[in-house]
Protein backbone atom coordinates (compact mmCIF):
# COMPACT_ATOMS: atom_id res chain seq x y z
CA UNK A 1 0.00 0.00 0.00
CA UNK A 2 2.53 2.32 0.43
CA UNK A 3 4.06 2.10 -2.96
CA UNK A 4 0.17 2.83 -4.63
CA UNK A 5 -0.26 5.74 -2.13
CA UNK A 6 3.57 7.14 -3.57
CA UNK A 7 2.21 6.77 -6.80
CA UNK A 8 -1.29 8.32 -6.17
CA UNK A 9 0.69 11.11 -4.23
CA UNK A 10 2.86 11.70 -7.28
CA UNK A 11 -0.38 11.65 -9.80
CA UNK A 12 -2.15 14.59 -7.44
CA UNK A 13 0.31 16.69 -7.77
CA UNK A 14 0.91 16.13 -11.43
CA UNK A 15 -2.93 16.90 -11.92
CA UNK A 16 -3.30 19.90 -9.50
CA UNK A 17 -2.27 22.43 -12.24
CA UNK A 18 -4.82 24.78 -14.32
CA UNK A 19 -4.33 23.21 -17.74
CA UNK A 20 -5.67 19.82 -16.27
CA UNK A 21 -8.95 20.50 -17.35
CA UNK A 22 -8.52 22.48 -20.96
CA UNK A 23 -10.60 22.07 -24.52
CA UNK A 24 -7.86 19.67 -25.34
CA UNK A 25 -8.81 17.50 -22.02
CA UNK A 26 -12.58 18.49 -21.42
CA UNK A 27 -14.21 18.37 -18.12
CA UNK A 28 -18.18 19.87 -17.40
CA UNK A 29 -15.81 21.45 -14.38
CA UNK A 30 -14.28 23.60 -17.28
CA UNK A 31 -18.05 25.06 -17.82
CA UNK A 32 -18.54 25.31 -13.87
CA UNK A 33 -15.18 27.74 -13.03
CA UNK A 34 -16.44 30.19 -15.94
CA UNK A 35 -19.18 31.07 -13.84
CA UNK A 36 -18.01 30.31 -10.43
CA UNK A 37 -21.63 29.92 -8.95
CA UNK A 38 -23.11 26.91 -7.16
CA UNK A 39 -26.17 26.71 -8.66
CA UNK A 40 -24.58 26.90 -12.26
CA UNK A 41 -22.04 24.38 -10.81
CA UNK A 42 -24.60 21.79 -9.93
CA UNK A 43 -26.24 21.74 -13.28
CA UNK A 44 -23.23 21.53 -14.91
CA UNK A 45 -22.36 18.15 -12.32
CA UNK A 46 -26.16 16.72 -13.16
CA UNK A 47 -25.93 16.62 -16.54
CA UNK A 48 -22.22 15.43 -16.13
CA UNK A 49 -22.80 11.65 -17.68
CA UNK A 50 -21.94 10.47 -21.26
CA UNK A 51 -19.38 11.17 -23.47
CA UNK A 52 -17.71 14.54 -21.99
CA UNK A 53 -17.66 16.14 -25.57
CA UNK A 54 -21.61 16.00 -25.80
CA UNK A 55 -21.30 17.04 -22.54
CA UNK A 56 -19.29 20.06 -23.05
CA UNK A 57 -21.90 20.64 -26.05
CA UNK A 58 -24.94 20.82 -24.17
CA UNK A 59 -23.46 22.53 -21.22
CA UNK A 60 -22.22 25.21 -23.69
CA UNK A 61 -25.99 25.79 -25.13
CA UNK A 62 -27.61 26.54 -22.02
CA UNK A 63 -28.11 30.34 -20.80
CA UNK A 64 -27.74 30.05 -17.39
CA UNK A 65 -28.93 33.92 -16.79
CA UNK A 66 -32.37 31.94 -17.19
CA UNK A 67 -32.10 31.52 -13.47
CA UNK A 68 -33.63 34.91 -12.69
CA UNK A 69 -36.13 34.46 -15.57
CA UNK A 70 -39.84 33.68 -15.53
CA UNK A 71 -41.06 29.88 -15.35
CA UNK A 72 -42.77 30.78 -18.52
CA UNK A 73 -39.48 32.40 -19.94
CA UNK A 74 -37.68 29.33 -18.88
CA UNK A 75 -39.76 26.98 -20.31
CA UNK A 76 -39.66 28.97 -23.83
CA UNK A 77 -36.20 29.62 -23.99
CA UNK A 78 -35.53 25.97 -23.67
CA UNK A 79 -38.07 24.26 -25.63
CA UNK A 80 -35.53 23.21 -28.08
CA UNK A 81 -33.04 21.57 -25.57
CA UNK A 82 -32.62 17.69 -24.89
CA UNK A 83 -29.82 15.92 -23.41
CA UNK A 84 -29.45 11.96 -23.44
CA UNK A 85 -32.16 11.29 -20.97
CA UNK A 86 -33.83 14.27 -20.70
CA UNK A 87 -35.92 15.88 -22.88
CA UNK A 88 -36.96 19.75 -23.09
CA UNK A 89 -39.05 19.66 -20.21
CA UNK A 90 -36.99 18.05 -17.72
CA UNK A 91 -34.51 20.63 -18.72
CA UNK A 92 -36.87 23.51 -17.74
CA UNK A 93 -37.74 21.37 -14.83
CA UNK A 94 -34.56 21.54 -13.10
CA UNK A 95 -33.84 25.50 -14.01
CA UNK A 96 -36.98 26.02 -12.50
CA UNK A 97 -36.24 23.93 -9.16
CA UNK A 98 -33.19 25.51 -8.56
CA UNK A 99 -34.19 28.79 -9.13
CA UNK A 100 -37.00 28.80 -6.74
CA UNK A 101 -34.68 26.84 -4.36
CA UNK A 102 -32.15 30.15 -4.40
CA UNK A 103 -35.19 32.00 -3.19
CA UNK A 104 -35.49 30.07 -0.33
CA UNK A 105 -32.08 29.38 0.82
CA UNK A 106 -28.67 28.36 -0.69
CA UNK A 107 -27.47 24.90 -1.68
CA UNK A 108 -24.65 24.92 0.87
CA UNK A 109 -26.86 25.93 3.96
CA UNK A 110 -29.46 23.31 2.89
CA UNK A 111 -26.97 20.53 2.47
CA UNK A 112 -25.43 21.73 5.97
CA UNK A 113 -28.68 21.41 7.67
CA UNK A 114 -28.66 17.86 6.66
CA UNK A 115 -24.77 17.13 7.31
CA UNK A 116 -24.11 18.96 11.16
CA UNK A 117 -25.79 16.84 13.30
CA UNK A 118 -23.64 13.91 12.71
CA UNK A 119 -20.98 15.41 10.01
CA UNK A 120 -22.62 12.83 7.50
CA UNK A 121 -22.42 14.19 3.60
CA UNK A 122 -25.24 11.72 2.58
CA UNK A 123 -27.50 13.35 5.62
CA UNK A 124 -26.99 16.70 3.59
CA UNK A 125 -27.51 15.15 0.45
CA UNK A 126 -30.78 13.42 1.02
CA UNK A 127 -31.87 16.67 2.91
CA UNK A 128 -30.82 18.82 -0.43
CA UNK A 129 -32.84 16.18 -2.93
CA UNK A 130 -35.93 16.37 -0.67
CA UNK A 131 -35.97 20.29 -0.62
CA UNK A 132 -35.56 20.31 -4.29
CA UNK A 133 -38.33 18.16 -4.69
CA UNK A 134 -40.41 20.15 -2.27
CA UNK A 135 -39.92 23.44 -4.04
CA UNK A 136 -41.06 21.83 -7.72
CA UNK A 137 -42.57 18.62 -7.45
CA UNK A 138 -42.26 17.46 -11.04
CA UNK A 139 -42.01 13.90 -11.76
CA UNK A 140 -40.73 11.70 -15.23
CA UNK A 141 -38.25 9.17 -15.60
CA UNK A 142 -35.45 12.04 -17.08
CA UNK A 143 -35.68 14.11 -14.10
CA UNK A 144 -35.40 11.56 -11.76
CA UNK A 145 -32.51 10.01 -13.49
CA UNK A 146 -30.89 14.00 -13.22
CA UNK A 147 -32.01 14.93 -9.63
CA UNK A 148 -32.09 11.31 -7.70
CA UNK A 149 -34.46 10.34 -4.87
CA UNK A 150 -33.54 9.25 -1.28
CA UNK A 151 -32.76 5.64 -0.53
CA UNK A 152 -34.58 3.70 1.53
CA UNK A 153 -31.60 1.91 2.97
CA UNK A 154 -27.91 2.32 1.68
CA UNK A 155 -27.61 -1.49 0.43
CA UNK A 156 -28.31 -1.60 -2.85
CA UNK A 157 -28.24 2.34 -3.56
CA UNK A 158 -26.39 3.91 -6.22
CA UNK A 159 -23.32 5.84 -6.16
CA UNK A 160 -24.16 9.22 -6.31
CA UNK A 161 -21.45 10.31 -8.29
CA UNK A 162 -22.23 13.32 -10.07
CA UNK A 163 -23.78 14.91 -6.70
CA UNK A 164 -20.40 13.57 -4.93
CA UNK A 165 -17.99 15.30 -7.40
CA UNK A 166 -20.20 18.63 -7.01
CA UNK A 167 -19.42 18.34 -3.51
CA UNK A 168 -15.95 17.89 -4.24
CA UNK A 169 -15.77 21.20 -6.52
CA UNK A 170 -17.21 23.42 -3.94
CA UNK A 171 -15.69 22.07 -0.69
CA UNK A 172 -12.37 21.53 -1.95
CA UNK A 173 -9.88 24.57 -2.98
CA UNK A 174 -7.24 23.66 -5.24
CA UNK A 175 -6.00 24.37 -8.59
CA UNK A 176 -9.07 21.81 -10.02
CA UNK A 177 -11.82 22.18 -7.43
CA UNK A 178 -13.56 26.01 -6.92
CA UNK A 179 -13.84 26.12 -2.65
CA UNK A 180 -16.74 28.07 -3.30
CA UNK A 181 -18.17 26.93 0.66
CA UNK A 182 -16.93 26.99 3.66
CA UNK A 183 -19.38 24.82 6.41
CA UNK A 184 -18.55 21.39 5.05
CA UNK A 185 -15.09 19.92 6.29
CA UNK A 186 -13.53 18.35 3.25
CA UNK A 187 -11.98 15.35 5.52
CA UNK A 188 -16.14 14.28 5.50
CA UNK A 189 -16.34 14.09 1.30
CA UNK A 190 -16.65 10.32 -0.48
CA UNK A 191 -15.22 9.73 -3.34
CA UNK A 192 -17.35 10.37 -6.62
CA UNK A 193 -17.12 6.50 -7.66
CA UNK A 194 -17.60 6.57 -11.94
CA UNK A 195 -16.59 3.47 -14.09
CA UNK A 196 -12.98 4.42 -13.98
CA UNK A 197 -12.18 4.69 -10.70
CA UNK A 198 -14.12 1.76 -9.53
CA UNK A 199 -12.02 -0.26 -11.98
CA UNK A 200 -8.44 1.52 -11.59
CA UNK A 201 -9.09 1.24 -7.48
CA UNK A 202 -9.87 -2.89 -7.93
CA UNK A 203 -6.66 -2.82 -9.76
CA UNK A 204 -4.44 -0.79 -7.29
CA UNK A 205 -6.46 -3.09 -4.67
CA UNK A 206 -7.63 -0.21 -2.73
CA UNK A 207 -10.91 -1.40 -3.60
CA UNK A 208 -12.32 -4.86 -3.04
CA UNK A 209 -16.18 -4.42 -3.23
CA UNK A 210 -17.11 -6.10 -7.00
CA UNK A 211 -20.68 -4.52 -6.67
CA UNK A 212 -20.29 -0.97 -8.38
CA UNK A 213 -23.08 0.86 -5.54
CA UNK A 214 -22.85 3.40 -2.44
CA UNK A 215 -21.23 0.44 0.16
CA UNK A 216 -18.33 0.44 -2.68
CA UNK A 217 -18.24 4.55 -2.75
CA UNK A 218 -17.96 4.04 1.12
CA UNK A 219 -15.47 1.32 1.30
CA UNK A 220 -13.16 2.90 -0.64
CA UNK A 221 -13.25 6.44 0.85
CA UNK A 222 -12.07 4.37 4.15
CA UNK A 223 -9.26 3.09 2.20
CA UNK A 224 -7.89 6.51 0.48
CA UNK A 225 -8.40 8.07 4.82
CA UNK A 226 -5.39 5.63 5.77
CA UNK A 227 -3.37 7.52 3.32
CA UNK A 228 -4.91 11.34 4.22
CA UNK A 229 -7.64 11.23 6.95
CA UNK A 230 -8.10 15.27 6.26
CA UNK A 231 -8.62 15.21 2.55
CA UNK A 232 -9.16 11.50 1.54
CA UNK A 233 -10.85 12.74 -1.90
CA UNK A 234 -8.04 14.65 -3.02
CA UNK A 235 -6.97 11.33 -4.85
CA UNK A 236 -10.25 11.18 -6.88
CA UNK A 237 -8.85 13.17 -9.92
CA UNK A 238 -5.75 11.25 -10.42
CA UNK A 239 -7.64 7.61 -10.15
CA UNK A 240 -9.99 9.09 -12.65
CA UNK A 241 -7.43 10.54 -15.00
CA UNK A 242 -5.42 6.88 -14.30
CA UNK A 243 -8.52 5.13 -15.75
CA UNK A 244 -9.61 7.47 -18.87
CA UNK A 245 -6.32 7.76 -19.87
CA UNK A 246 -5.75 3.96 -19.82
CA UNK A 247 -2.41 4.46 -17.84
CA UNK A 248 -3.58 1.24 -14.98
Amino acid sequence: MKKIREILEQEVKKRDVSNEITKQKPDPLLIAKRYNDETISLICALFAYGNVKAIIKFLDSLEFSLLEASDKKIKKELSSHYYRFQNAQDVSSIFIALKRLKEVDSIESIFYDGYKKEQNILDGLWNFIEHLKEVYPYESRGYKFLVGSVPKKLEGAGTYKRYLMYLRWMVRKNELDMGLWSKIDKKDLLIPLDTHTFKVSQKLGLLKRKTYDMKAVLELTETLKKFDKDDPIKYDFALYRLGQEGIV
